[in-house]
């Protein structure tokens, strides 16, 4: 069986999932290639591959311009099986229905839906995360991906039903997709901040950062990824009118401390995140 993992992630979380999925179909005996969605990437092998997984991050209840693109570049392959796996900051169900404009680009092309898996990560937008939350998502994840896995290597099916609230709030919230590459333009750069690593240019899936005299110039492709923001070493960017929501620097994933109790979890939507650890292999008291 061979799985091909085309995956976007902006912060690294939704890569590390996949990474572990990937993990535990190798150990059952997959073949598994991985590839980075980017406007420069090379066209994967999707029909030399059993299955296809699309992985990425939630981008305001939808999927991300440039995966919705990526899936539009795919070749027609009638039948083919895909699994979908992605993360978002929250564990409501109103991202239930993030992937119908991708599911129905891929049905018009033949492909073949069997399942989707949502996993909770921290922000990378909004608002920070503590370290403890942190710890406790990535130990949620490493607690169920391996069955998840064992799921897409014997073709299990795995739906994701959406309620009409949360696709109506698709609907709506997808004027993001629109709006981001003109908010994106007024991204700018602290040049007292900079050090002229150029790592947004690199990180930027869009080509849309490029380095000039030493410091980013902000293009016309932004998708609100935040990207350079969010792994900028000397935090010296700052996202425009959405700079209240910004969020700098990796999280540490190590093993949650001892002892964490439900008031640990965040205030924000709590009683969601204690179910979600439950449901996840993680009973806090």
């Amino acid at each position: 069986m061979k799985v091909l993992f085309t995956v976007f992630s902006a912060s690294g979380n939704t890569a590390r999932v996949c990474r572990l999925f990937a993990e535990r179909l190798k150990e059952r005996g997959a073949e598994c290639e991985t590839v980075r969605i980017r406007t420069d990437m090379k066209a994967p092998d999707v029909a030399g591959a059993d299955t296809l997984v699309i992985g990425y991050p939630v981008h305001g209840f939808n999927a991300p311009q440039n995966v919705l693109d990526f899936a539009k570049g795919l070749p027609e392959c009638e039948n083919k099986v895909y699994y979908i796996i992605k993360t978002s900051g929250e564990p409501l169900h109103v991202n239930d229905a993030s992937s119908r404009i991708l599911d129905r680009i891929l049905a018009k092309k033949g492909y073949s839906k069997r399942g989707e898996f949502h996993y909770v990560m921290p922000y990378n937008m909004i608002f920070r995360h503590s370290d403890d939350m942190a710890a406790l998502m990535w130990q949620a994840a490493r607690n169920t991906a391996p069955a998840d896995a064992d799921d897409v290597f014997e073709g299990k099916e795995r739906a994701l039903k959406a309620s009409p609230f949360a696709k109506l709030t698709r609907c709506v919230v997808a004027v993001e997709h629109k709006a981001m590459p003109y908010l994106g333009r007024l991204f700018k750069v602290k040049k007292d901040k900079c050090v002229s690593c150029g790592r947004c240019e690199k990180l930027c899936p869009m080509g849309n950062i490029v380095m000039k005299d030493g410091l980013p110039v902000f293009g016309k492709e932004c998708i609100g990824c935040t990207a350079c923001s969010f792994n900028c070493p000397a935090d010296a960017i700052s996202i425009g009118v959405l700079n209240g929501w910004r969020v700098n620097g990796a999280y540490r994933l190590d093993a949650p401390r001892e002892g964490l109790t439900k008031k640990d979890v965040c205030a924000y939507w709590r009683g969601s995140y204690v179910r979600y650890f439950r449901e996840h292999g993680i009973d806090l008291k």
